[in-house]
């Protein structure tokens, strides 16, 4: 008879070689443009000139080792063990994000880019649709339309954006650093495309940037307590610190648990909610052939000056063509994991899987991740999450939300005008 398979010392060897393998491979990296081209552009159009950017031809870092490394690890896996297979489905994602980044500027990128992070005209929320007699489920485009229809007449004034980058980064830093059990540095980034990112061990907010207190609890919520959280917690795992990888099939998930981290704690605002919507327009726009031009002014109409519509535009167009067709479709996820993440959340609850929530920050997975992986935090082969924001902690209030959330979006608020409510004289 042979000896019984060592299950964790299999694991803990593949996953150490999936942590090595992916450590190199950077994703946004090789996309984003140089900040010259903003200013250049820029410069250009204010004085009438109607060109597309001059974008250097992007060529990133060589990753035919991180390709072997994948392949290799991927040929010894016996996804038969749960554990294994998600470490297959992670590499497997890295390999499609080299796929994606070899094939800039082609259609390929595009199919590349759908598969990884969704497309506009996806439903945003699969499976439904397939009911019979079900009323179809709205696309990400849908959605985003929606959004901006309802909030196009709210007269509302932008927070004040009273913090510069220095007073930011010491407003984040006084109240991230009693989160954790080691430091994040709060570092400023000239050439940062957005306001902030998020790792395990840095937070980076854009150099020059101001900020409203408004902006800075949101970026609490979001990045530190969802990003840098879920990061930590998945690194600090014994036996799977792959789940301290910011592996591509995890970001709308990831995405998602950060915006609704931001409804459930009331610290998104319109602003940033019409421009989460604005960003799905502009993707849809370019992937039917619109170009850069046509880009920035659909962005501009939609209420984005002019400085931040060419973020927005070059966000889409990066690894694309800016003469339209071929676009980054990454901008899709914020939408689309903000209304899975939601409907997973309400699932988990009414179908009596209160741990479930709280799952989603013990490291970087997909929802049916959390799921598949169940067992193995209720044996304690997966270690809970270190860091919890309050939110998950109040299940009761937590299911208020999401339940009145849920019903609310059945109200046709088109419809309704203020005259609705103004009570019979009789």
């Amino acid at each position: 008879m042979p000896p019984p398979v060592d299950w964790p010392s299999r694991i803990r060897s593949w996953d150490r070689r999936l942590v090595a393998a992916a450590r190199p491979i950077r994703v946004l990296g090789p996309l984003s443009w140089p900040a010259s081209v903003e200013a250049a552009w820029l410069q250009r159009w204010r004085n009438g000139q109607r060109c597309l950017p001059l974008v250097p031809d992007a060529s990133g870092p060589d990753q035919v080792d991180a390709r072997v490394a994948l392949k290799e690890l991927l040929d010894d896996l016996d996804e038969a063990h749960p554990l294994a297979a998600f470490l297959g489905a992670t590499a497997r994602s890295y390999q499609r994000a080299l796929d994606m980044l070899d094939a800039r500027g082609t259609p390929g990128f595009v199919a590349h880019s759908r598969a990884l992070y969704g497309h506009p005209r996806d439903p945003v929320v699969p499976g439904v649709e397939a009911l019979e007699g079900a009323q179809p489920v709205p696309t990400h485009l849908d959605a985003a339309h929606a959004f901006l229809t309802a909030s196009a007449g709210c007269d509302i004034p932008s927070p004040l954006a009273s913090f510069d980058d220095q007073a930011a980064a010491a407003w984040l830093d006084e109240r991230i650093q009693p989160l954790f059990d080691k430091p994040l540095r709060i570092e400023l980034d000239p050439d940062l495309p957005s306001l902030a990112t998020a790792g395990s061990r840095r937070i980076r907010l854009r150099a020059g940037a101001r900020f409203s207190e408004q902006a800075l609890r949101q970026l609490l919520e979001h990045e530190a307590l969802v990003h840098t959280a879920t990061k930590r917690s998945g690194k600090a795992q014994p036996l799977l610190s792959s789940l301290g990888l910011s592996s591509p099939r995890t970001t709308a998930a990831q995405e998602g648990l950060a915006t609704v981290a931001e409804l459930i704690t009331d610290t998104m605002d319109l602003i940033r909610l019409r421009r989460v919507a604005l960003r799905i327009v502009a993707v849809d726009a370019a992937l039917e052939g619109a170009d850069f031009l046509d880009v920035f002014e659909i962005l501009r109409a939609g209420g984005q000056p002019a400085e931040e519509a060419f973020r927005s535009a070059a966000r889409v167009f990066r690894g694309g063509d800016v003469r339209g067709k071929v676009a980054f479709t990454k901008d899709v996820v914020y939408l689309r994991g903000m209304a899975r993440v939601h409907t997973f959340l309400l699932a988990a609850l009414r179908d009596h899987h209160p741990a479930l929530p709280a799952r989603l920050f013990a490291g970087r997975m997909t929802l049916g991740d959390a799921l598949r992986l169940e067992p193995f935090f209720d044996d304690g082969t997966l270690k809970a999450a270190r860091v919890l924001p309050t939110w998950v902690t109040e299940l009761s209030s937590l299911a208020a939300y999401l339940a009145w959330s849920a019903f609310s979006t059945r109200i046709p608020v088109a419809e309704v005008s203020l005259e609705d409510f103004m009570d019979s004289p009789d």
